[in-house]
């Protein structure tokens, strides 16, 4: 199982479900939504195999930039993985949309020249990100639970980026439709944990499984074509970066 959105260090006990993965055998691209957060987690993921720490400045912490940008230069060469990071145009994020974008642009142009794999924020500001993508040549980049128009799912596959399915898109309709959209080959596995949420508790990367149930159902294929699938995209998307 490949979780490549999770926040384990957002979870009760991190270091409970940093074991639980390792033991289970599943990779996991765990996210940070802040510089100085990578900072603190970095030391204590590194004996773990098959976790890697993301570099991340959420768009919701864009009032933190100031602060927090010369950290994010200098845990750069730190790790491959880019996440949490791009831009939330949302009730919740309008205010701040210009420095949003100054953020975003800033680390775009820092990563430009890298073999990095990015995994993106793009709450109601899908075009705007797909855009800021292209125009700085990025190049390997995963929209995380993508909630878009349908009519830009094209222009993200045709760019070369995937998308990362997690169980709050396969239990809702509008979820269900961005997923039919979405060519075998984009798809990768997510959680969100601890933001989502399975039978009422928070789900955890184990949970994967059920989001592979469902491609299983819907793509009429066994559990290991699915698994053999997930993996493939995901194996192509890390070549790009060695």
């Amino acid at each position: 199982m490949i979780d490549t959105h999770c926040h384990i260090d957002l979870y009760k006990h991190p270091e409970k479900v940093l074991q639980e993965c390792e033991k289970a055998g599943i990779t996991v691209l765990a996210m940070t939504n802040l510089p100085s957060h990578f900072e603190m987690g970095h030391p204590h993921v590194l004996p773990f195999k098959k976790i890697r720490l993301a570099l991340g400045m959420h768009p919701l912490y864009a009032t933190q930039d100031q602060q927090e940008f010369s950290l994010f230069l200098k845990n750069l060469t730190k790790t491959s993985y880019i996440g949490e990071v791009g831009l939330d145009f949302s009730r919740e994020g309008i205010e701040t949309r210009e420095i949003q974008i100054m953020t975003f642009e800033r680390i775009l142009d820092a990563i430009s020249s890298q073999k990095k794999i990015l995994s993106l924020h793009s709450r109601r500001a899908e075009k705007e990100t797909l855009n800021l993508l292209i125009r700085k040549k990025i190049q390997n980049a995963i929209f995380h639970w993508y909630s878009g128009p349908l009519t830009l799912i094209e222009q993200i596959v045709d760019a070369g980026y995937y998308f990362s399915i997690n169980t709050s898109m396969i239990n809702s309709e509008s979820g269900k439709k961005i997923i039919n959209s979405i060519p075998l080959n984009r798809v990768l596995t997510e959680t969100d944990g601890p933001f989502t949420e399975v039978n009422g508790r928070q789900t955890k990367p184990s949970d994967i499984v059920l989001v592979q149930e469902y491609f299983s159902k819907i793509w009429v294929k066994t559990s290991q074509e699915v698994d053999s699938i997930i993996l493939a995209n995901f194996q192509k998307l890390l070549s790009m970066i060695r």
